[in-house]
């Protein structure tokens, strides 16, 4: 019996061992954008708590580029140690898998979530030159002028592009699409009439419309924003049904430890409930997500692929 409370004690120790150990070195915490956006923002929210928890430095990494594929492929193929995870967001995590033809990885199996962090409500914003004030004249104008608005994006497959393709779908205008690697280099050509139209993030989008510098129109979700209360949802400004949120999520590799999971889950968690924390997350403009088990996590991500899925499929919008 000894002999085999002593095998049991060493099974539990080295069980338990990849969590007491982690992290042994830097974190990499990649982040599927460029500076600026809410995402990057979030996680430099998330990452110095982190680090100061856990006593090793998470280091953000920006790797945009493909719509998020560059950064997320990067991911889900690297060492499932703890040591490098990701800023997730809808896009390489449900919109991927029915918009790529081809996608290197599996959204649902290569994966594992670590937290929810946050929903994403979208503004629509034109610029000022365009001579329009509401939705409906914008629908109105695009109608009048086939073809000839532009609207910005962070790549094909992100919010920022399928919230414009859905719009154009249930409006029935056409508007051309053109991709950036960053929500500001669009915004920066937003303001310089190279575009004219853009489904923005609120995050980086506030401070330019208080200033004047862009136009906002309506907000993407069925609900107000918190951010600018005074705005209405598009579906309520003659677009009936129209919703389109984005969310963020931290993930690793699939193959991490479940004790190292089980330890971010926790830390993450535990940041996520510090009214400090939440407070930062609304003044930038995003809704705060509330505590879920890593099961309803996996459950919350299979079914967002087959919502996104079906707006992909309205959308029409396709790469292959």
């Amino acid at each position: 019996m000894k002999a085999a409370l002593a095998l049991l004690l060493l099974m539990i120790a080295t069980i338990n061992a990849p969590a007491q150990d982690y992290p042994t070195r830097n974190v990499t915490f990649i982040v599927p954008t460029g500076p600026g956006a809410a995402t990057d923002l979030l996680a430099r929210i998330l990452a110095p708590q982190l680090g100061e928890r856990l006593g090793k430095p998470f280091v953000v990494e920006n790797r945009p580029g493909a719509g998020t594929l560059t950064a997320s492929n990067a991911v889900a193929k690297s060492t499932p140690d703890g040591h490098t995870i990701l800023m997730g967001t809808s896009t390489p995590l449900a919109i991927n898998a029915t918009l790529y033809k081809h996608l290197p990885y599996d959204p649902a199996t290569d994966f594992v979530p670590l937290a929810l962090i946050a929903t994403i409500p979208f503004v629509l914003v034109v610029n000022n030159d365009l001579p329009v004030h509401s939705v409906s004249e914008l629908i109105a104008y695009a109608k009048a002028h086939p073809g000839e608005l532009s609207y910005g994006s962070t790549g094909p497959g992100t919010p920022f592009h399928l919230n414009g393709e859905l719009f154009s779908t249930m409006t029935g205008i056409q508007m051309v699409h053109v991709p950036y690697k960053g929500v500001v280099d669009a915004q920066v050509d937003l303001m310089g009439g190279r575009i004219q139209v853009m489904f923005t993030d609120f995050t980086s989008s506030v401070p330019l419309i208080k200033d004047g510098k862009m136009r906002a129109l309506g907000v993407t979700t069925k609900a107000r924003a918190a951010a600018m209360p005074e705005l209405a949802p598009i579906a309520e400004l003659g677009v009936p049904g129209y919703d389109a949120a984005a969310w963020q999520m931290v993930v690793a590799p699939a193959a991490t430890p479940r004790p190292i999971v089980d330890k971010l889950h926790t830390e993450l968690e535990t940041i996520m409930a510090l009214p400090e924390t939440r407070n930062t997350i609304t003044r930038i403009g995003l809704v705060p997500a509330d505590s879920h088990t890593i099961e309803d996590l996996q459950a919350f991500v299979r079914s967002e692929i087959v919502r996104w899925g079906d707006i992909v499929k309205r959308s029409g919008a396709s790469v292959d």
